[in-house]
């Protein structure tokens, strides 16, 4: 499932990214979102975006478009 599709206070774990560019998955792999990684969807802005997910202890935030790359799986 995509990150996008998730609700609030549902936990994950990142599974992997769907097809995105190598320069935007170096920049999630630098935040720290790597394949393996539990993670907590804290919110959703009302529009859809952005998206603030808590990730090894910070929060992060990802547009709309950012997190439909994230593959998660919920747990």
């Amino acid at each position: 499932m995509k990150l996008s599709d998730m609700t609030t206070g549902k936990k994950g774990i990142v599974v992997g990214f769907f097809n995105c560019e190598q320069k935007y998955r170096r920049k999630l792999l630098r935040m720290g979102i790597l394949k393996g990684v539990e993670f907590t969807f804290v919110r959703k802005a009302p529009l859809g975006d952005p998206i603030e997910i808590k990730i090894c202890g910070c929060s992060v935030s990802l547009r709309k478009e950012e997190a439909e790359v994230l593959n998660v799986k919920e747990i």
